[in-house]
């Protein structure tokens, strides 16, 4: 208990006083995750909602991998992403391995199928009833996918931010692919592991608070967002 007591005090004292290095930390977190996020909604969204209005052949295949990758542990996501980018891989020319961009890469693998199964999930139960309004209104194929998705926006923005939250409480795949070197790419969670294994566990609780609360007021954000879009 006096560990954790002293981790809430460091945790306060890490934000009234504006450490630097925190809030360096933090930016680079968020960056990363909300990047993550964005690129996996783009990829999951449409993906999801064209599964969940066609038939093709394959299909049920297709959606177990689908369920399969939603549930893919980091640190096989990362070592693939790693193997890919690494200096001797198909993609080593790009340079990438231990920046922010192959950790962005490495949340995408593991985001994208999040939300496009649960997009699917969304747009199977709901589909039938907004094509028959789609066609009622003479739309064509790609007008009646945009209205599906408006229709839908609600269930998807729970998609996106369940999909945010795996990404910001991510560790082994970021730490893999970004090696979490200080001042380039070390994010929350990998700072936190680090603290852990030096045995300061009085600023890990403290960092692991601060997380907390960013998750909190981020969270909180999109609730605010979907109750207006509700209305």
């Amino acid at each position: 208990m006096e560990q954790i007591a002293i981790g809430f005090q460091e945790a306060i004292d890490l934000l009234i006083t504006g450490d630097a290095e925190l809030y360096e930390i933090v930016g680079l977190s968020l960056m990363v995750s909300l990047s993550a996020v964005i690129l996996s909604t783009f990829l999951g969204v449409p993906c999801g909602a064209l599964i969940g209005t066609h038939n093709f052949p394959l299909k049920n295949a297709l959606l177990r991998i689908i369920y399969t990758l939603m549930s893919l542990p980091p640190v096989i996501a990362g070592l693939v992403v790693f193997l890919f980018i690494m200096r001797r891989g198909p993609l080593g020319m790009w340079g990438i391995t231990y920046t922010p961009t192959a950790m962005i890469i490495a949340q995408v693998c593991l985001v994208t199928p999040i939300i496009t199964g649960l997009t699917y999930n969304i747009v199977r139960d709901k589909a039938p009833k907004v094509k028959s309004l789609a066609v009622t209104l003479g739309a064509g194929r790609l007008e009646s996918l945009k209205l599906l998705i408006f229709e839908l926006r609600i269930g998807i923005m729970a998609a996106i931010v369940t999909g945010f939250g795996r990404a910001l409480s991510e560790v082994g795949a970021v730490m893999i692919v970004g090696g979490n070197i200080k001042g380039k790419t070390r994010v929350m969670t990998t700072y936190i592991a680090q603290l852990k294994s030096m045995g300061d566990y009085s600023t890990a609780i403290a960092v692991g608070i601060v997380l907390l609360i960013l998750a909190f007021l981020i969270n909180t954000f999109l609730y605010n967002v979907q109750q207006k879009v509700e209305k």
